[in-house]
């Protein structure tokens, strides 16, 4: 599986999911994209984060289950729809076209946070104390969090079409979205331009889903490994036997398939109709 952080974030994110990976034995690899993390001094461009999925999924090897996060999924849309490498992409948070008013709207608001004293550090701060449980928040702070990076990343999703990038992909695709995510605003559109979609909604999360409801993020995680066959198969002997799926305390909202479309066979990636 690779898992891939959003925007200002780092790979710590995802050091509970990391860790439920590894119990299930999962392999796991989760990098810093550029202008992030252990990478804040290189200047972030979607093609150099496409490269760093292409040498992760490289170091993996075989087919993978691609993550991704707000900036991440998008990125993980992106990538899988030219490569083949997924076996299956799970793209969180990610159900708003990063285009038109609200993009120019959100790059100017970056724009004066980015023009205070110390760059919105601060601000940042502030904001995900009161945004994250304190684990989270220590998981986040581990990789550091790199508020200058904004303006390059709108810049480089401004060109990216999500809803193309869905349409041009014949795997499994899950929309994971949580309850009060101010990003899931056309997940219904999305998710009819899916080959084989599912939208799962994660109650009482925001837009950090996996942050804010991590074990409930983390069964959604197992089982879309389990229904695409990418948990490896154990090997005889002794502890030789995986763990089952960890299991949420409370429901997740079911997860509703996207419709079929006419003359698809069951399980195959059914044609597009012109200009969807």
């Amino acid at each position: 599986m690779l898992l891939v952080h959003g925007v200002r974030a780092s790979a710590t994110m995802w050091r509970a999911q990391l860790r439920a990976l590894r119990a299930a034995g999962v392999p796991a690899l989760a990098p810093d994209l550029p202008g992030h993390g252990a990478r804040a001094g290189e200047a972030f461009t979607v093609e150099r984060a496409l490269a760093t999925l292409d040498d992760a999924a490289g170091a993996v090897g075989g087919p993978v289950v691609v993550v991704g996060l707000s900036m991440g999924g998008y990125l993980a849309l992106h990538w899988a729809a030219r490569t083949g490498r997924p076996a299956a992409v799970l793209a969180a948070s990610c159900c708003t076209r990063p285009a038109g008013p609200p993009l120019w709207a959100y790059r100017r608001l970056a724009g004066a946070i980015a023009r205070l004293p110390d760059g919105g550090a601060r601000l940042g701060e502030v904001l995900a104390r009161r945004a994250l449980p304190a684990q989270a928040l220590a998981d986040v702070n581990a990789g550091g969090m790199s508020v200058g990076v904004m303006d390059a990343v709108l810049a480089g999703l401004a060109h990216i079409d999500p809803l193309a990038d869905l349409r041009a992909v014949a795997v499994p695709v899950w929309l994971v979205n949580g309850r009060w995510d101010h990003f899931r605003t056309q997940e219904r559109r999305f998710l009819r331009q899916c080959a084989a979609g599912r939208l799962v909604v994660v109650p009482g999360a925001s837009h950090l889903v996996s942050l804010v409801r991590p074990v409930a993020f983390n069964r959604v995680l197992l089982e879309l490994v389990d229904t695409v066959g990418a948990r490896p198969t154990p090997t005889a002997g002794p502890g030789a036997a995986l763990p089952a799926p960890a299991r949420a305390p409370g429901p997740v909202r079911p997860v509703s398939p996207a419709r079929r479309r006419p003359g698809a066979a069951r399980g195959a990636a059914a044609p597009r109709p012109p200009g969807r």
